[in-house]
Parts: C-alpha cells; sequence; structure tokens
C-alpha cells in the first residue's frame, strides 16, 4: 500500500474519531458548572481602571473605590 492510501484511511476512521472526542471535551469544559464566575470576571478586565474600577472575582455587589460612580446620561452629555 502506498503512504498515501494508509494515511487516507487512518484519517477517515480513527482520526475522525480522535478530533470529534477532542471537540466534545471542549465543548464539555467551556459549558462546565462554575465556568461562568470565571468567564465574567475575564470579560470585567477592560472596565477595570483607577476611576471607576469593576468588581473583583466573587465582590460583584461592591461599591467602586474612592467613592467614585459612573456617570450618568445627563452628565456624560456635559
Amino acid at each position: 500500500m502506498e503512504e498515501y492510501t494508509i494515511l487516507r484511511q487512518f484519517a477517515d476512521s480513527w482520526m475522525l474519531l480522535v478530533l470529534f472526542v477532542f471537540f466534545v471535551g471542549i465543548v464539555i469544559w467551556v459549558f462546565r458548572p462554575g465556568a461562568s464566575k470565571e468567564y465574567k470576571d475575564t470579560a470585567n478586565i477592560p472596565f477595570r481602571h483607577e476611576d471607576a474600577p469593576a468588581p473583583l472575582k466573587g465582590d460583584e455587589t461592591a461599591a467602586p473605590r474612592g467613592g467614585d460612580k459612573p456617570a450618568t446620561s445627563k452628565e456624560a452629555r456635559q
């Protein structure tokens, strides 16, 4: 048998199964219980700055440090 034929048969059978199992594993890992907390914390990274830092992990209800509050739409227009 040619090398191409052997590799083609392997890709059509076992490699397809391996990649499908890998895909299912990644999907399960992403949607595992408790992952949403980690993703929320990561999503808030761009909003962390000195003026009005985003709450830290597990501290969703904390007020911003220094008494700073986000500007309302009326204040932002001025």
